[in-house]
């Protein structure tokens, strides 16, 4: 596989070519096909960009219509057809049934872009500029998003002080029986804390970067309740768990909350597209006339694709989340049975299709189990402060044989790895 022409003239900043160091040719489904013709089980979906898989065929043929039709293409944030149609789609299929009334602001093709956009509205809604993130979080890769991520390895890449973000332990980081919502009420109501009053709390309710860390039910009510008592703004970032990876479309929702502002990306548009989104209640929706601007925030491909997804899976969301909770039984049981085989080893973490496999006593095994898996036909990664936790990601839909075959994969890997 010649991969020199990579090496010779790409960025040294390239990094899923040397997890996985193929060359890539189609995708259908849940796998990925390279130019040998060889086959690979897709249990890492784009980083969550790909929770219908690749190429679904509805998906599919709707954005060749459009195209075929000579659609509006770029058009910043004018009306078009196709963003009607998706804002109608994102309201009657999603906002509504749950009881939501959210502005859209469409701030940016990627994730970082959406949580950008967030902490400026919440600044300017709040006349405040502290923010509070967590242990472990990851919000993005620009400077105000860069701010909110807590792992160095990033934050050492950004060549000038991160300012204005302070980290509180995310819910069981001192262990159980610390309640780390109740540490930052502490602080909040000392005045020598050392905390001013934030505009912001942004919170994953489930870290997948950070290493597949799940907050409780009681920790996001509780957080909640905090940020509505002392008027936060409280962002829920759902860029990788959302779209129905947890089980449900939103992760907030198993804990009955509602956020003040929503940030969504990856798989929003169904099909891979850039496109992100930032909800925002109405009262907080402040922002003057192109305050908040970009070339690309008007993906109109993707507003194809997203509108199509909606209908296709959403439209009935019980049946589809019915199907997600029958994938993830799999997965857990599979997984659970390789921490039962293995449990001074082992641990299993994780909410819906987002599962993590944690190393206990070697931090390497994950990246060990990925390569092997790799070698063996599956595409997985890693995350955690230590590359500790191999991160499961399986489409949220398609076939259960698939599935099956890929977790077969995986196995063997664990047991090649542990057994030398």
């Amino acid at each position: 596989m010649d991969l020199s022409v990579f090496t010779a003239i790409e960025s040294e900043v390239r990094s899923y070519i040397r997890a996985f160091p193929t060359v890539f040719a189609t995708a259908k489904g849940q796998k990925l096909v390279d130019e040998r013709g060889r086959e690979y089980i897709d249990l890492f979906c784009g980083a969550g960009s790909l929770n219908y898989g690749h190429n679904d065929d509805d998906i599919k043929a709707a954005v060749i219509d459009y195209l075929a039709g000579d659609g509006i293409q770029h058009g910043l944030d004018m009306a078009t057809s196709a963003k009607r149609e998706f804002l109608e789609r994102f309201r009657d299929r999603i906002l509504e049934p749950r009881g939501l009334d959210y502005r859209v602001q469409f701030p940016g093709p990627t994730g970082a872009n959406a949580v950008e956009a967030a902490l400026k509205a919440a600044r300017m809604a709040t006349g405040r500029t502290g923010v509070v993130a967590f242990t472990h979080a990851y919000h993005g890769l620009s400077l105000g998003a860069l701010a909110a991520t807590a792992n160095q390895w990033f934050r050492q890449a950004a060549g000038t002080t991160l300012n204005d973000v302070q980290f509180f332990p995310f819910d069981g980081y001192y262990g159980p029986d610390i309640d780390t919502v109740a540490l930052l009420r502490t602080h909040l109501e000392d005045p020598s804390s050392g905390l001013d009053l934030p505009a912001a709390v942004i919170v994953e309710t489930v870290q997948g970067e950070g290493g597949v860390n799940v907050a409780s039910v009681e920790w996001l009510q509780a957080l909640r309740e905090l940020c509505t008592e002392f008027g936060i703004v409280l962002i829920a970032d759902e860029i990788q768990i959302g779209i129905g990876r947890s089980g449900r479309y939103f992760s907030f929702e198993r804990a009955g909350i509602v956020p003040d502002m929503v940030t969504l990306s990856k798989s929003i548009s169904g099909y891979g597209f850039p496109m992100s989104l930032t909800l925002i209640k109405p009262e907080f929706d402040v922002w003057k006339p192109a305050m908040h601007t970009g070339t690309f925030r008007g993906n109109t491909i993707a507003f194809v694709g997203g509108s199509t997804a909606i209908e296709k899976f959403w439209a009935d969301g019980e049946a589809t989340e019915a199907r997600i909770a029958e994938r993830t039984a799999i997965v857990e049981e599979r997984l659970g049975a390789l921490v039962e085989r293995y449990p001074d080893d082992l641990a299993l973490r994780g909410l819906g299709l987002l599962q993590g496999l944690v190393g206990i006593r070697d931090n390497a095994v994950a990246g060990r189990v990925a390569k092997e898996a790799f070698e063996r036909g599956v595409i997985i990664e890693v995350s955690g402060a230590h590359d500790e936790v191999l991160k499961v990601m399986p489409t949220i839909v398609g076939d259960d044989e698939t599935l099956r075959a890929g977790l077969d994969i995986v196995e063997a890997a664990v047991d090649a790895v542990l057994a030398a």
